[in-house]
């Protein structure tokens, strides 16, 4: 049996930009997707405290150290600068390797870089 588990969360960042002309996907600091073993091109759940919408879409890199968090596309629509996100991926394992396996949590300050 497989079963889907969290593998990746980064935690309360704030909502940077909202770029509705972009082609999509959600623009994430590099350092912040290296912290939680997040890739290029990964689905992302989306889900934003301010106003309890949740979507999905992909992550693509932002500059390392800028604290970016930027929806594209029509994901612009979900959010408004200053919101604040959680981003959740998950794996599928088998029931063995998830009763052993454990996340990357990333918990970002207030400017969304990484806590020293």
């Amino acid at each position: 049996m497989q079963i889907h588990v969290v593998k990746s969360k980064i935690h309360r960042v704030k909502v940077t930009g909202a770029d509705l002309n972009y082609i999509g996907s959600i623009t994430i600091d590099e350092d912040l997707l290296d912290a939680a073993n997040i890739i290029e091109g990964e689905k992302v759940q989306i889900v934003n405290n301010n106003n309890g919408e949740r979507l999905e879409t992909y992550a693509i890199p932002g500059p390392r150290g800028s604290g970016e968090i930027t929806l594209n596309g029509a994901a612009a629509r979900k959010v408004a600068p200053g919101d604040i996100l959680i981003l959740i991926t998950y794996a599928m394992m088998d029931l063995e390797a998830a009763r052993a396996f454990k996340p990357a949590l990333v918990f970002p300050n207030e400017e969304n870089n990484l806590l020293t």
